[in-house]
């Protein structure tokens, strides 16, 4: 294979992503602008009820099913425990690897770059996607270590705005945040510590992203040390923070409509 020919195939199966359980796939087949590659099924189901609808689905779109042991599917589902026997890959435009998403940028987009520190609840993570996705935000970075898994939970608490949602990932939010950096961004920390309001902040870059930490902890310490300022939400009447994704929503819309300097 050549050089250019694996390059290319690397960046189509970047871009897939991989959902389970039988209610998500077949939710997803039931919507035609959600592009699938691949159908996989345990040869253990019976083919009744759901699986008959997917499978009714999937014939009706003409998707390539493939058919695994018990074992084989759960490699490829990463979750035997809820993949009830179902998997699908599917091809997202706007679900890619950050470091190739930079690569195809001249210059960073002008807007907030939304980042996600350890948010370890799937609940919290799919209102923050459905919020990042609604307020016109350039996109969510989300590092596949630390953070909850695109799951069914997080799917359904969504509301199906993953599937639309531009997502860029990373390994560690550390790396994906140094490389935003070196490509011109600002970074900032929301703490309800911080002295620095968000709402009398004035953006020093076109692209800025904002960091939220992990519903317990926060921000961890080296994270806050890449960051160039520390900003938080004024509260009132004795109250100390919000939900990790109430304030993802405050800070996607706000940064949206507030024009960088």
């Amino acid at each position: 294979m050549s050089e250019a020919s694996y390059q290319q195939r690397k960046a189509f199966f970047d871009r897939l992503l991989t959902i389970y359980g039988r209610k998500p796939v077949l939710e997803a087949l039931s919507d035609p602008d959600i592009t699938f590659y691949k159908l996989h099924l345990a040869s253990s189901n019976r083919e009744d009820g759901i699986i008959r609808d997917i499978l009714r689905h999937a014939r009706e779109r003409g998707i390539e099913v493939q058919y695994h042991d018990r074992r084989a599917l759960s490699h490829i589902s990463k979750n035997s425990r809820q993949d009830q026997g179902v998997a699908a890959d599917l091809q997202l435009s706007s679900y890619q690897p950050l470091e190739s998403w930079l690569q195809q940028q001249s210059a960073l987009p002008a807007g907030a770059i939304i980042a996600l520190d350890r948010i370890t609840n799937p609940q919290n993570l799919g209102m923050i996607i459905r919020s990042v996705c609604a307020s016109g935000a350039v996109a969510l970075l989300l590092p596949r270590r630390g953070c909850a898994p695109l799951s069914p939970l997080v799917i359904k608490a969504s509301a199906g705005s993953l599937f639309k949602a531009h997502i860029l990932y990373c390994e560690e939010l550390r790396e994906g945040l140094q490389l935003l950096r070196q490509h011109g961004a600002g970074i900032c920390t929301l703490s309800s510590h911080a002295n620095n309001s968000l709402y009398q902040f004035t953006p020093s870059s076109p692209s800025t992203v904002y960091v939220l930490g992990n519903e317990t902890d926060g921000v961890a310490n080296d994270i806050q040390k890449l960051c160039d300022q520390r900003l938080s939400i004024p509260m009132h009447n004795g109250v100390e923070s919000l939900n990790v994704a109430v304030t993802a929503a405050l800070i996607a819309f706000h940064a949206s409509r507030t024009p960088p300097h």
